[in-house]
């Protein structure tokens, strides 16, 4: 499923135009990146948790000619599943 088909979708369930369900998940795609960038974390009860993970330096190997390299510490997006979209899956 891509956007396009997760904005279909959303019109359909929720009885409303496509371009409506498109503005509203553009803005919850905004907010939770918001949120995120600011080092929050979203919870949506049921689904998910997105949070912010703190990645540590650390030494790697450039593949091609296997010479040791710095990485530099980094933050990444995290998501943890909550336990209803879990048991909606198995």
């Amino acid at each position: 499923m891509n956007k396009s088909d997760l904005i279909d979708a959303v019109a359909d369930s929720a009885d409303i135009s496509k371009a409506a369900a498109g503005r509203a998940i553009d803005g919850a795609i905004t907010a939770i990146t918001k949120a995120l960038k600011k080092g929050d974390s979203v919870t949506l009860v049921g689904f998910g948790t997105f949070t912010v993970r703190k990645r540590n330096a650390r030494t790697g190997r450039n593949p091609r000619t296997g010479e040791a390299i710095k990485i530099k510490a980094s933050k990444a997006p995290g998501f943890k599943p909550g336990k209803a979209l879990k048991d909606a899956i198995n």
